[in-house]
């Protein structure tokens, strides 16, 4: 990681500590070979994706397979292994970079994404040393493929609670499996599947089954609103007979290997919907641009140019945010020694580390990724409608976004769940960041030595005083009940990831705005989304404040939620500014950042 990437050293501390120390990775921090795989993912997903594109939405299994191996050819399916088995063992801000630039066909990345990611990992953090050898060259190379079976018909996002079964033989040789999974990527075409069951009832575990093992079959291809190229398919277990060899790790363990696996797939997901979001971005603008309607381009027209602004803020936040929080997660990995035993143990904890910001990016990203789409097939109108145009099929394709990798929901919910851990268990300084808060409100006035987005940045301090004076409230009126009220955690979740993705953003543009390659139209993006937070925020905490005083605040909390909201303000055209946005999109004929 470059020197310009902060030093944190745990999960959402962005909520206790000053803009002014805050520095965040951005793309504007790629190394040359960043770059290169960008560019080669892109030409590679241009020129042997999309060119298959309709054949591959038809369901051809045997043309998915050949194109995975190409991948594999080319080195993009080991990015995250180790060498020693064929991998190339790079960053993982190489590994969101094939994620994001891999999106003509979402039903072949998605394919890609569950071999190089929940399909590979747990081998590769958790296998033993025969199961390495076994598995990874092939999977690797694109000859083996894989698959992860988590979830069952009774039980999606409660996953630990799995009734797949799990027994030991009379001879100690086995694993005897019952049950079945349903939802499974790849179900119809892997070589060996990673399934979770519980040994002897209670023991949630992992396993290593292989496709021919006895007991074990996959039942008929599920019939999907979107994603129709790729294999999704139960898989059934009647007394399945998997050797002892093959547990993976521990008994037990299996909510580690689940939970840690799922964080890397979420900033994955995270940053493949910034990259559909920009593809999108461009065909509309570029459309709007062409359209002709009143006997002018539709791009004149004020509704469409709010459109593709808003389009573009959303987007650059969720970019901003994404690789701020790889690049956290890499410094994490950085500070690991690759030659302990237990390295790669040890790089799930530091994944787990920041579960908070990983949530936030899964569901920030394909919440932007959803409403990005659903303005482009709105700018094409009725051609949008038509399987014809690109719009359809990526509506269909994309709404199982905030679906996977837990619902957008669950994540809301470990986003405050896990500050409120962070919280109480005092692993962040909350206590004395909220004693501060009357303080700061007094006297606080961020110096800067550089006042480009100055405002903006007393604005997200603000925020942050806020939504801890306002979680404190909660705190004193459910202690560790508030886990329950889920209404009122999800406003907090959508607080701290308004205030996370703001940051992230007037942050990187500051740093744009600093370099040698300034460009106006980041300080516009970044001064839309911030006084837009504001009002997101104010909206949120006049709905909080009414559940926990039920609806009837003191006089006292009136006046302080006023003091925040007068502070917090900020007086920005912010039409204005779309406007100029909107234009420099239609400059550069797409998106630029």
């Amino acid at each position: 990681m470059t020197e310009s990437t902060t030093q944190l050293n745990t999960g959402g501390q962005f909520l206790v500590e000053s803009i002014t120390k805050t520095q965040v990775y951005s793309r504007e921090d790629f190394t040359e070979e960043h770059h290169e795989i960008y560019n080669m993912v892109m030409e590679f997903d241009r020129d042997r994706i999309l060119s298959q594109k309709e054949e591959i939405e038809k369901y051809n299994p045997n043309l998915v397979k050949s194109l995975i191996k190409e991948m594999g050819d080319l080195g993009l399916l080991g990015v995250d292994a180790p060498e020693e088995y064929g991998g190339m063992d790079l960053d993982k801000v190489t590994t969101a970079i094939v994620s994001e630039a891999l999106v003509q066909c979402p039903s072949f990345s998605v394919s890609w994404a569950v071999q190089t990611g929940i399909g590979a990992l747990p081998i590769i953090w958790f296998g033993t040393k025969e199961q390495k050898e076994k598995y990874l060259p092939g999977i690797v190379s694109g000859d083996l493929l894989c698959a992860y079976g988590l979830t069952e018909p009774t039980n999606g996002s409660d996953a630990v609670s799995a009734k797949t079964n799990a027994i030991l033989s009379d001879d100690g040789k086995h694993y005897i499996l019952n049950g079945e999974k349903i939802f499974i990527t790849n179900g119809g075409w892997a070589d060996v599947y990673t399934v979770f069951a519980q040994v002897d009832g209670d023991k949630f575990s992992a396993f290593l089954v292989d496709k021919d093992t006895e007991g074990f079959s996959f039942g008929a291809e599920e019939k999907k609103l979107g994603m129709k190229g790729s294999s999704t398919t139960p898989l059934i277990f009647q007394n399945a007979k998997v050797p002892v060899e093959n547990l993976l790790y521990k008994v037990g363990k299996g909510a580690t290997i689940a939970f840690n696996v799922l964080n890397i797939g979420r900033f994955k997901l995270g940053a493949s919907s910034v990259g559909g979001a920009k593809l999108v971005i461009n065909g509309s603008s570029q459309y709007a641009q062409e359209r002709r309607a009143f006997g002018q381009s539709i791009s004149n027209f004020d509704a469409i140019i709010k459109k593709i602004a808003n389009m573009t803020v959303r987007t650059f936040a969720a970019d901003s945010m994404t690789y701020r929080t790889i690049g956290l997660l890499q410094n994490e990995i950085d500070q690991l020694d690759k030659s302990s035993p237990d390295y790669h143990i040890q790089l799930g904890e530091a994944m787990e580390e920041f579960a908070i910001e990983t949530s936030m990016v899964k569901v920030y990203g394909s919440d932007t990724s959803h409403y990005v789409i659903d303005e482009g097939l709105q700018i094409f109108g009725g051609y949008g409608f038509l399987e014809e145009y690109p719009l359809a099929g990526a509506y269909r394709d994309d709404r199982i976004n905030q679906i996977w990798e837990g619902t957008n929901e669950i994540n809301r919910q470990i986003i405050a769940g896990f500050m409120m851990k962070k919280a109480l268990m005092e692993e962040l300084p909350v206590r004395d960041a909220i004693r501060d808060i009357s303080d700061y409100m007094s006297n606080g006035q961020l110096k800067f030595d550089d006042n480009t987005l100055a405002e903006e940045c007393q604005s997200i301090e603000t925020a942050k005083r806020l939504a801890l004076y306002l979680f404190n409230e909660a705190l004193c009126e459910y202690g560790q009940d508030l886990k329950h009220e889920q209404q009122l955690t999800e406003i907090f979740a959508d607080i701290f990831t308004d205030i996370f993705t703001a940051e992230s953003t007037v942050v990187r543009a500051r740093k744009i705005m600093a370099s040698d390659s300034p460009e106006s139209t980041v300080s516009d993006i970044a001064k839309v989304f911030t006084a837009e937070m504001g009002s997101r925020i104010m909206g949120n905490v006049h709905n909080a404040i009414g559940a926990i005083h039920d609806g009837d605040p003191s006089p006292l909390v009136d006046q302080k939620i006023s003091e925040f909201e007068n502070r917090m303000r900020l007086k920005t055209n912010v039409i204005g500014l779309k406007r100029n946005i909107a234009k420099h999109i239609y400059d550069k004929n797409g998106y630029p950042y």
